[in-house]
């Protein structure tokens, strides 16, 4: 027995796994855009999903099955969650101030104007604008989620988190159908790289929320979580909040705004 709250982890091969998971995925990544070779770039894909789900399974049976995870460490697991959350403001904020710089002043190599000649904007009343209903809406089903677990309604969070991952892929197939028919692409000038990293790094973060989200309801379903116990649930909904809110900022800023 330990006399203390902490969880202190037993010997783990996958944190090295998945590093050399994600070193094998950048240089795969080097080789797909430089000699278009696919064969490393899965070998890293493969090595990080089994990673993760060997060690994200451990965790689940740490803090179901092994009753590891005390309020400590729950508080502590929150904690980690919001500093990765904030991490990925700081992230992203990168995107917005090279988008106001270019934006603001912009540079006589694209004509001292904003959108830069030649440039056919996408219509902010169009796809983004549908978009954005989606994200609130799915923001709305993923709050119903969590007061339903709270109420310990287990049906209604199932429900709701189907129905939020549903929206989540949905959102990513239009956001595909965008980029398809873009009259632009990521070397037209800083206005198609400052696009298509920002949108385009905020579509991965709706894959790895939607990911997330599907995971948590599959713990959902096999009663891995309490109405007092399910951090996992509320740090899927903490992602997904942060997704939605960034998704606002790029659809003012650069859809309607920098139109």
């Amino acid at each position: 027995m330990n006399n203390h709250p902490f969880h202190l982890v037993n010997n783990s091969p996958w944190p090295i796994c998945a590093s050399l998971g994600i070193m094998t995925l950048a240089f795969g990544m080097i080789m797909f855009m430089h000699k278009s070779s696919t064969m490393l770039i899965s070998l890293g894909c493969f090595l990080v999903m089994i990673s993760s789900f060997q060690w994200w399974r451990d965790v689940i049976r740490e803090s179901t099955f092994q009753g590891l995870h005390t309020k400590k460490v729950m508080m502590n697991m929150k904690w980690g969650m919001i500093l990765f959350i904030i991490s990925e403001v700081m992230f992203f904020s990168s995107f917005f101030w090279s988008f106001f710089h270019s934006s603001l002043s912009p540079s006589m190599e694209i004509g001292l104007q904003w959108p830069p000649k030649s440039i056919n904007t996408f219509n902010p009343m169009s796809i983004p604008m549908l978009n954005t209903m989606i994200l609130l809406y799915s923001g709305i089903s993923m709050t119903w989620a969590h007061h339903a677990i709270i109420q310990k309604n287990y049906t209604q969070s199932l429900q709701a988190l189907i129905l939020t991952v549903s929206l989540g892929m949905y959102f990513s197939l239009l956001q595909m159908y965008e980029y398809m028919e873009s009259p632009f692409c990521i070397s037209d000038s800083i206005y198609g790289s400052t696009f298509f990293m920002s949108t385009g790094f905020h579509g991965i973060h709706v894959i790895i929320g939607s990911m997330f989200i599907f995971a948590m309801t599959m713990r959902l379903k096999n009663l891995h979580m309490s109405n007092k116990h399910h951090v996992g649930f509320e740090a899927s909904a903490w992602y997904w909040h942060f997704v939605d809110v960034v998704w606002l900022f790029l659809y003012l800023s650069i859809y309607w705004w920098g139109m």
